[in-house]
């Protein structure tokens, strides 16, 4: 079993920065391909990005450039910055970690961007 706790999301004006962080427990961190969705009202949960277990990263086209994931090991925990926030990244975000045999999800954090 492993559990997720996310926290970092809230309001930010357009073109501010947050950082999401999500916290895990219970199992082998390391072993899990780390990922951070969201879901905005009205649409299907969407990747945003994932880190393997070795560290390779994939972004989503639509924050190529603009948001960061990575992970601490010794800390059991994914990180997700993200810069030059736009209104279309309002959501709720979702962390998730991923192996052969499971998948866990968190609860989600909001983050809205308005001025």
């Amino acid at each position: 079993q492993v559990q997720l706790v996310e926290s970092g999301g809230g309001l930010v004006q357009p073109g501010g920065s947050l950082r999401l962080s999500c916290a895990a427990s219970g199992s082998i961190f390391s072993r899990y391909r780390m990922g951070w969705y969201r879901q905005a009202p009205g649409k299907q949960r969407e990747l945003v990005a994932h880190i393997t277990a070795g560290g390779s990263t994939m972004y989503d086209y639509s924050v190529k450039g603009r948001f960061t994931i990575s992970r601490d090991n010794t800390k059991n925990t994914v990180y997700l910055e993200m810069n030059n926030l736009k209104p279309e990244d309002t959501a709720v975000y979702f962390c998730n970690a991923r192996s052969f045999v499971d998948e866990y999800w968190g609860q989600g954090t909001q983050v809205t961007v308005s001025s």
